[in-house]
């Protein structure tokens, strides 16, 4: 193992220095000092030598070079232009890691699967910006046959929405819509004090194993009807799921609710995935049996 990592706050120092670099607080760049939290992440990801990594938003490197150690492949997709010739640099010593300058929210998945994964299934890992951690991670999940577990950094509130159920104040849609392709497990929480610079908010490492649940209806249908449900989740689902992001009509949905026992006064927090799913296959096929 190498005497001097970059996860050392005084050799981040000497790098930022050495190139004049500064922060962006638009692109949510928080870097990694603490060898333990880096170890975790890269242990939580169960990376081994037969791996194919996608790490997003690598920094300067502190995760990556974790990872470099223990994968077979990495890459790495970096926004920031600034932070390639930094990452070149820093992990010179490397020669499994390549380094792709675009925004992963218009990466072109399909074609980085066809040319680099060598059909296998991927692995993404990071420490993501925080201001899009959603997006990125719905980007990743419907991709989900190709990837195996996505293993991230996030702040402790969203990873908490992430892992939530039924009756519990922090479950959502986020919540059904990770269930849906994944199961999740919090790995680590994470103090604010281990990034540079520090952030306002605490973070925690989740683990999503990815999942195809094969559902037989339309998946479109099914998410617009759990955000109807959750836009307004003081209201029964018998009003919110009929003024929402889909068109139900009222007494359709009265019958269905009753074919499936389940009362017109619930709210959305306390219908499961399946019940959601029922009930959206019943309205699809305008079964009121």
């Amino acid at each position: 193992m190498k005497d001097k990592r970059l996860y050392q706050p005084q050799y981040i120092r000497e790098i930022l220095k050495q190139y004049g670099f500064t922060f962006s607080k638009a692109l949510g760049q928080n870097f990694l000092i603490d060898g333990n939290v880096v170890r975790n992440i890269a242990e939580g990801a169960e990376v081994s030598k037969e791996d194919i990594i996608l790490e997003v938003g690598p920094g300067i490197g502190t995760l990556t070079e974790e990872l470099a150690m223990r994968a077979k492949k990495v890459f790495c997709v970096e926004k920031d232009s600034r932070l390639i010739p930094i990452l070149k640099e820093t992990l010179k010593d490397f020669d499994n890691i390549r380094f792709i300058n675009e925004d992963i929210l218009k990466f072109d998945w399909d074609s980085f699967m066809e040319e680099h994964t060598e059909g296998k299934r991927i692995k993404i890992v990071a420490n993501l910006p925080y201001y899009i951690t959603t997006p990125i991670i719905e980007s990743i999940l419907k991709r989900a046959d190709r990837v195996e577990s996505i293993t991230v950094m996030v702040q402790k509130e969203v990873a908490e929405r992430m892992v939530a159920t039924e009756k519990d104040s922090n479950y959502g849609s986020l919540s059904l819509f990770i269930r849906y392709f994944s199961e999740a497990k919090i790995i680590a929480k994470v103090p604010n004090q281990v990034f540079m610079p520090k952030p306002d908010v605490d973070s925690a490492v989740i683990r999503l194993t990815t999942r195809n649940l094969n559902y037989p209806g339309d998946e479109e249908f099914l998410f617009g009807l759990i955000r109807s449900g959750f836009v307004k989740r003081r209201k029964t689902i018998l009003n919110s799921l009929t003024k929402g992001f889909v068109q139900v009509d009222k007494k359709n949905l009265r019958e269905v609710l009753e074919e499936l026992s389940i009362s017109e006064k619930s709210r959305a927090e306390n219908l499961s995935m399946d019940d959601f799913m029922n009930i959206a296959l019943l309205l699809e096929r305008g079964r009121t049996i």
